[in-house]
């Protein structure tokens, strides 16, 4: 009971901030891909959730843990308009829908509609992208669409594993598009996946400095002093 009424807290709050935030696109190639017939996949990290739900389109799928924390996100999900499959990895040698929900991700992008994983979730570490998001590609033939968001105003919370962003309301949120990455013929999984990690490595970098200094592998001094942009209010992470 207490996982539903949180998770249709959530879906309000998604609503809330659907309706007075303000999103803007930059580089946005989506209407060339949709023109020329080619699919995509979006691909973002897990501290982008809430601003990527906000700004999403309808018929979006998303693929989803079966976890308790992954619960809290299907209604909001669902009220964005975007398809959910729930699936992840092996828990106790137990099998989690994980490629069942891929699966389907795979043959929703082939049949022409988008999909969008956070590539690094859902437990990190912070910006290291997993296998899925390459796999979805190199199966579907769609192009990869790496996206950073970044809300003018948001509240981040600091003691989670991804520093999950949370938008204020009647803030406007950035979405900035790296240009589309394509599967190459014979390319192995793995530099694919590199692939794209050094595209949303260097995105985030330019864009986004301080909160580039969390993820995994970033060289710089991390420093415990709260930045301009932040927020001191605390915001649970959800899968």
């Amino acid at each position: 009971m207490t996982t539903k009424f949180l998770s249709w807290m959530v879906a309000g709050l998604v609503a809330l901030l659907r309706s007075t935030c303000r999103v803007h696109f930059h580089d946005d190639p989506r209407q060339k891909l949709r023109d020329a017939g080619k699919g995509y996949v979006y691909g973002f990290l897990h501290a982008h959730q809430m601003s990527i739900i906000i700004g999403s389109e309808s018929g979006t799928a998303a693929m989803v843990s079966r976890s308790r924390d992954g619960q809290l996100v299907v209604p909001a999900l669902k009220l964005a308009g975007c398809v959910v499959f729930r699936g992840s990895k092996k828990s106790n040698n137990r099998a989690r829908g994980g490629q069942q929900a891929i699966d389907s991700l795979i043959e929703h992008v082939r049949n022409g509609g988008p999909a969008a994983i956070a590539v690094d979730g859902p437990r990190g570490p912070r910006g290291r992208v997993h296998k899925g998001v390459a796999m979805v590609s190199q199966q579907s033939g769609a192009a990869v669409l790496v996206i950073v968001a970044k809300p003018k105003y948001r509240w981040i919370a600091k003691q989670a594993w991804d520093r999950l962003q949370l938008p204020i309301p009647f803030t406007r949120i950035e979405g900035y598009f790296a240009p589309p990455i394509f599967p190459c013929d014979g390319e192995k999984l793995e530099a694919y996946r590199q692939r794209i990690e050094t595209v949303l490595r260097e995105l985030e970098s330019q864009l986004d400095p301080l909160e580039f200094r969390y993820s995994v592998g970033a060289e710089t001094t991390i420093s415990d002093e709260p930045t301009a942009d932040e927020s001191h209010g605390q915001w649970p992470a959800a899968a």
